[in-house]
């Protein structure tokens, strides 16, 4: 088979999804050609600005919106646009062009028709539908077009959704749906899920089946708008919109017409009733309540009182009444465990109303989703795949299914004789199978309900599971921290805590990590499988020995801190970092002292230490200073390069993004890396690790050449302080801290420019780090975070 690449993309079509597909694209370095149609009151003009207004305000609108589409603003310039008119001819030159116009078959099938006769054969050709079904949308096309056709559901947002359904039609060659599938999961950084085509696909058949359900369940039970909230947020593994903060920000709209879809199209459904529309949802609908689109949906934002309070609707009255914080002892008790597993026992047994609700609804869903199969797919694993990466549930609803107990749920359906479960679920129970899931030999198995038999989950080539390696991979542990044995003499540290912050165990790990690779190994990797990185360290510990004026001890952990900081510099053997999702404070500064980053494309990293009233005290206030002297060149230049540090750190500035954190100084140009697949990430971070190794690495020694400005740049830093606070920009707190920050980039109270250590910096450093922590006001802050999560500015 030749081998594809794909180097140029056509977008067809610049709406919503259109212009952010394009915008990914652009992500990963493709040259992207977005059309769209050209605006009737510019069909007699021959100017390109007005004949492309369409698709150019589209971009633009994609590009100003929040959360960004985009890695990098740079990045947006690999986007041309065009029109259908004018540009089609240009699709010839493209190796994927991916359709996205509006949900209708016919417009679809004539922009097909019109791409047929400019598509070089052979070329991909693709159509974004959440729907339509894919052998209709390919009728009358020629052989080699339906060939190389299929359909590819990216979810909204397309950047930061994981999740890319690939439709084939009833001709795709099986060669386009491999590619694709590695091309997804690889550069795109996507979880490809092969689905059949069936209305609505895999995800949005289960996910809009679950709302439709809770939609219904609501008014049986007669809960409110807020407490099904609370129920189905993140105590059960989902995002914190939940159900009716989904919907609104989904569009109701939206949701209504996958539901009439998924009615109309799947009469023998056997749960086709629930996917009909309750009486308040039609009402809402005919009242054009649609959610966030139109200003009111099951939640109104009363801009008419002072603070802007969130009402929530009264579903039956249709009235916005004030939102009431739910008591539910079930959750009280569900929130103070922290397994998730542990978690779905405690909300499935409970003795209260919540504990109805979750028997209820995990009842209704665990019934549909057995009944899905082989309709929708034959193999469970997907189900579960599609709705972690296209809907954000930490666990899919087989998971959820074993984490309550297969057999326990039979029984109960049993005794309500409410739903029925499919017959190869009580065939699996029968032959002495009581999981879905099992892992066996570092390998994650599913049963398979056609052979009745566990195999193994299908991983793409080149990727590591930390979860899924044995048990005898692990050398070392304690309570929160473990060291595995990767293989190829790669030794890989991992943590889990509340917010994967950094406290004694974890500082234990890591130094026990080194000191393993050290004694026989040939490189360390710092990963972790959270939802995050790390929030840094434990505010908690730092405030509980400022509050008692332990200042030994609290000296103790920052000169532990830094100690540990500056092993993963100046070890023996090469260390990366490989960081994802909130990588803040201690997080930041670890990867600032690794010899390499391999930083997954969604990182936010940050210095935000400014908004707890200290600056960076474990190495990350010297790593600025040392970064500053390496790119120091002279005059004006200087100081302007001392400023943009200063600010990083003054204004505590998180990247937006990986490619952001280039330019923050958070990672290295020319040394770290960004990586797009979050799931081969840990394989490609070994492989670097690897890589410095066998390049003949030597430990680096400890510098003493970095230069700093003394009072030079101090008095910038203060005079730019004191303006700030005249200004009422900053407050008085907020001047000392600037000061002791611009303290420790200068270098200190030096006459001249001066060569210093990095023990030098790390000594001042500290030392402000813990007068600051003397400051009555310091405490106010850490205090704020810690009981209410909110920066205090005082």
């Amino acid at each position: 088979m030749t081998k594809r690449n794909i180097r140029k993309v056509a977008v067809l079509g610049s709406g919503v999804m259109g212009s952010r597909i394009a915008c990914h694209f652009a992500n990963v370095g493709a040259e992207v050609l977005l059309l769209d149609i050209v605006p009737k009151e510019a069909a007699e003009s021959t100017k390109p600005a007005e004949r492309n207004k369409l698709v150019n305000d589209a971009l633009a609108a994609a590009l100003k919106s929040n959360p960004s589409p985009i890695y990098d603003k740079r990045f947006a310039k690999r986007i041309t646009t065009g029109n259908f008119t004018d540009d089609l001819p240009k699709i010839k030159d493209c190796d994927w062009v991916i359709e996205v116009v509006v949900e209708r078959l016919d417009i679809k099938q004539q922009v097909l028709a019109n791409v047929e006769k400019h598509r070089k054969p052979g070329t991909l050709i693709t159509t974004n539908t959440s729907g339509i079904p894919i052998h209709a949308i390919a009728e009358g096309r020629s052989d080699d077009f339906r060939k190389h056709f299929c359909g590819t559901h990216f979810f909204n947002p397309p950047r930061y959704l994981p999740l890319l359904e690939l439709i084939p039609g009833p001709d795709t060659d099986p060669a386009v749906l491999s590619f694709l599938e590695d091309y997804g999961s690889r550069v795109l950084g996507k979880v490809t899920v092969l689905c059949k085509d069936t209305p609505a696909f895999i995800a949005n058949r289960i996910g809009v089946f679950g709302i439709m359900g809770l939609f219904h369940l609501v008014e049986e039970m007669g809960l409110t708008v807020e407490e099904v909230d609370r129920l189905t947020g993140p105590v059960l593994g989902r995002p914190k919109s939940a159900t009716f903060r989904t919907a609104d920000v989904v569009g109701l709209d939206t949701l209504v017409h996958v539901a009439k879809g998924v009615q109309a199209n799947c009469p023998n459904d056997e749960q086709n009733a629930t996917f009909a529309l309750p009486n308040y949802l039609q009402q809402m609908v005919e009242k054009n309540m649609l959610g966030s689109k139109t200003g009111k949906g099951f939640f109104f934002k009363d801009r008419s009182s002072l603070k802007g309070e969130i009402l929530q609707l009264d579903l039956k009255t249709l009235e916005y009444v004030p939102q009431v914080k739910p008591k539910f002892a079930t959750l009280d008790a569900a929130r103070k465990e922290d397994d998730l597993k542990k978690r779905m026992t405690i909300l499935y047994t409970g003795s209260d109303k919540a504990g109805e609700f979750y028997r209820k609804s995990f009842h209704g869903l665990f019934a549909y989703v057995s009944h899905r199969i082989p309709e929708i797919t034959d193999a469970l694993y997907k189900i579960d795949d599609a709705m972690r990466a296209g809907f954000g549930w930490e666990m899919g609803p087989f998971e959820l299914w074993d984490a309550v107990g297969v057999g326990k749920v039979k029984e109960e359906i049993g005794k309500l004789k409410a739903e029925t479960i499919a017959p190869w679920v009580e065939e699996m129970l029968a032959a002495g199978h009581t999981s879905f899931y099992k892992t066996e030999g570092g390998k994650r198995l599913y049963y398979d309900i056609a052979s009745k038999s566990y195999k193994p989950v299908p991983r793409a080539e080149g990727t590591i599971v930390l979860s899924e390696l044995p048990e005898s991979s692990i050398i070392w542990q304690n309570k929160s921290c473990w060291v595995r044995d990767l293989g190829d003499g790669i030794l890989c540290v991992s943590w889990s805590t509340k917010m994967n912050t950094f406290g004694a165990e974890v500082i234990q790990g890591l130094n026990k990590a080194i000191d393993l690779a050290e004694q026989g190994y040939k490189g360390l990797v710092v990963y972790n499988d959270g939802a995050l990185f790390s929030a840094g360290a434990n505010v908690g510990m730092i405030f509980m020995m400022a509050v008692e004026q332990e200042y030994d001890d609290l000296d103790m952990a920052v000169r532990t801190f830094q100690n540990t900081m500056m092993r993963m510099r100046h070890s023996s053997i090469p260390v990366v970092a490989a960081p994802h999702q909130l990588c803040l404070g201690g997080g930041t500064e670890l990867c600032l002292h690794a010899d390499k980053v391999v930083a997954h494309a969604e990182t936010y990293m940050g210095l935000v230490e400014f908004g707890v009233g200290v600056i960076p005290g474990g190495g990350g206030s010297k790593e600025f200073a040392l970064r500053l002297s390496d790119e120091m060149k002279e005059g004006d230049i200087r100081i302007n390069a001392l400023r943009e540090r200063f600010l990083t750190i003054g204004q505590a500035k998180v990247s937006t993004s990986g490619e952001e954190a280039f330019a923050l100084g958070y990672l290295r140009r020319g040394t770290d890396e960004v990586i797009v697949s979050r799931a081969h990430q840990l394989a490609h971070a070994k492989s670097c690790a690897l890589d410095l190794w066998e390049r003949g690495y030597t430990k680096p020694p400890m510098r003493k050449d970095i230069k700093v400005l003394g009072r030079e740049g101090l008095g910038i830093v203060y005079v730019g302080a004191n303006s700030m606070q005249s200004g009422n920009y900053i407050s008085e707190h907020d001047t000392l801290i600037s000061q002791k920050l611009g303290y420790v980039l200068c270098g200190g109270d030096l006459s001249e420019p001066t060569e210093v250590s990095e023990q030098y910096l790390l000594d001042l450093e500290r030392k402000a780090f813990l007068e600051l922590c003397m400051q009555r006001k310091t405490l106010e802050r850490l205090q704020s975070i810690i009981t209410s999560g909110k920066v205090l500015r005082n």
